[in-house]
């Protein structure tokens, strides 16, 4: 039993050969003035003598009349073919544009040169336009790394680098590309948590560089199959999801509080121990340990407090 290929032919654009039109043009109102004195050669050989619509060979046909008339409409017939087959060969391929030529369903190749181009007839081509395109996806739900729903939406700025693989790769390269962008974007995005204090990990959030550099790199390797290259990809849209928008508000501000607090507390404990070594330093006054836990306590407060502190003086000794 003979094995069956399962694997898909990968198509890859190679240059056409096609030849500047411009020459051809010329050619073609050659063709044009020359059809058009035949056409009128005709009839004037046919209003000089009186015309005998059958061949030369036929019987009853005069032999003066032949040479005056069916060369012309000869003449005329094989110049009009000329004319329409050298004109339907003409095509334009303007800036950022290409043709994919095809010859009976085998590609010829794949023509970029702008301007006006002729190739033969019974070779068919297709245009594409590798111009940047810009696309903006809809909004879509997924789970982030922590399990919570979020919706997120990108925009993609990708064009045809490959014509070849467009054309005989996918069945329709722009479907496909609408169909791998949200298939991408829900794959980056259940990578990482919508955001992170506590661990320091990569977040939608906070890390817009990264994660639009992630998103960018598994586009292009889900688009490269039809030669598409994504220039720029990046997060327009990303928020919780109705049902849990509220409840991750309020674990957001707690959150946030918690870091504020931690931080306030850490920046505390370095300035009294800056301010004890000083102190011990330079011999300004000699504290027993329930004096130094005393004035780590009173600086905590003054610190940390979320009031205004109301100085006290102390009259008396420093024990009273």
């Amino acid at each position: 039993m003979s094995e069956h290929k399962t694997s898909m032919e990968r198509s890859g654009e190679a240059p056409a050969s096609t030849y500047s039109g411009y020459p051809m043009l010329l050619v073609w109102l050659a063709l044009l003035a020359w059809t058009i004195f035949a056409l009128l050669s005709f009839f004037h050989a046919i209003a000089l003598q009186p015309p005998r619509f059958s061949p030369p060979w036929a019987a009853g046909a005069p032999a003066a009349a032949a040479p005056l008339v069916w060369p012309w409409l000869v003449g005329w017939v094989c110049g009009l073919l000329l004319f329409l087959l050298t004109l339907f060969g003409f095509f334009m391929i303007q800036p950022n544009q290409s043709a994919v030529i095809t010859l009976f369903g085998k590609y010829r190749g794949t023509e970029r040169a702008q301007g006006l181009r002729w190739i033969w007839p019974w070779m068919s081509r297709k245009k594409f336009s590798v111009r940047a395109n810009n696309m903006h996806s809809e909004k879509v739900k997924v789970n982030d790394l922590r399990g919570n729903p979020i919706e997120v939406a990108c925009n993609v700025v990708w064009r045809v680098a490959d014509t070849a693989q467009a054309a005989f790769d996918v069945d329709d390269y722009k479907a496909f590309v609408n169909i791998q962008i949200e298939a991408g974007l829900r794959t980056v995005a259940a990578r990482h948590p919508y955001d992170d204090i506590e661990h320091g990990e990569t977040t939608l959030r906070s890390d817009h560089e990264i994660v639009n550099g992630e998103l960018r790199v598994e586009l292009n390797e889900r688009l490269s199959v039809a030669g598409i290259v994504v220039d720029e990809a990046g997060l327009t849209h990303l928020a919780y999801a109705p049902e849990i928008a509220g409840a991750m508000l309020r674990r957001q501000q707690a959150e946030a509080v918690i870091a504020a607090r931690a931080k306030l507390v850490m920046g505390a404990v370095s300035m009294v121990q800056m301010a004890l070594d000083k102190l011990s330093e330079e011999d300004v006054v000699e504290l027993d340990d329930e004096r130094r836990a005393a004035m780590v306590s009173n600086l905590m407060v003054v610190l940390c407090g979320e009031r205004d502190v109301n100085p006290v003086v102390n009259a008396g000794t420093l024990y009273q």
